[in-house]
């Protein structure tokens, strides 16, 4: 009897250390949309804040357990819906018209942004403390923060896209960006890698770019196998090394 009511009360006690992710609804005009907030008991006083973009099948489990072990970590944490509800992609298929629906019009997909940004800051986080990271489809989105202008003090993409459309200027770039490559990423072609280093560099950003060897698309996903010819695949020492890059990056640019 007491082992089960210690069992109990650890449960319990375990359940009130962290926060839990709580379902946010907010709109883009009449399209009504469905994010995640999670926000830890001890905020510093700087109130840091971190806006997952998530990849393309919308938000999943890899992006809710990522903002659960940030949150751990004291960051006020919000999960964008990019698609909006009634448009969830059911598979992969519908997953590429979608992100690649928002990758052509990324005035709209700037435009989502700043509108999960804006729930990020109304739960409490400091408007001028906040990074912007994302996964795949939204790796590319954490980069059309920059170029859009949006307000954040860096970017930290996974294994996203870097290309945009040739016909787009190169703008002054203020965020610090972090990129995390798959060196072996047959989705990024080399070409792009060239145009994305140079829009960085005329663009005057501080950037980095870290490649992980033997690592190809989506290698922070364990959802996407261990089969690397694939073309995507789960990588665990990338996953763990980007992780600890992106800590750091975290530590050095957020009060």
């Amino acid at each position: 009897m007491k082992s089960t009511i210690l069992l109990v009360l650890t449960f319990f006690s375990i359940q009130n250390i962290h926060s839990q992710l709580k379902p946010v609804a907010y709109s883009d005009g009449n399209q009504k949309l469905n994010g995640y907030s999670i926000v830890p008991k001890k905020l510093p006083q700087t109130k840091p804040g971190i806006l997952i973009l998530p990849a393309w099948k919308g938000i999943d489990q890899h992006s809710k357990e990522v903002a659960q072990e940030l949150s751990k970590l004291n960051y006020n944490v919000f999960i964008a819906d990019i698609y909006g509800e009634g448009n969830y992609p059911k598979n992969t298929a519908e997953a590429g018209q979608q992100s690649g629906y928002y990758k052509t019009n990324f005035n709209e997909y700037q435009k989502r942004i700043q509108l999960a940004l804006n729930e990020l800051i109304k739960s409490g986080a400091n408007a001028d403390n906040i990074v912007i990271i994302g996964y795949c489809f939204g790796g590319t989105g954490a980069l059309e923060a920059v170029r859009g202008n949006i307000q954040t003090q860096g970017v930290v993409s996974f294994h996203g896209g870097l290309g945009k459309d040739a016909t787009r200027k190169n703008n002054t770039i203020k965020p610090k960006v972090l990129v995390l490559h798959g060196a072996d990423d047959p989705y990024v072609s080399q070409q792009s890698i060239t145009d994305f280093q140079t829009e960085m560099r005329e663009g005057k950003a501080d950037w980095q770019m870290i490649y992980y060897a033997n690592a190809v698309h989506a290698f922070t996903e364990i959802s996407a196998g261990n089969d690397n010819s694939k073309g995507a695949a789960y990588n665990e020492e990338a996953d763990k090394r980007s992780w600890n890059h992106m800590k750091l990056f975290l530590n050095e640019v957020l009060k």
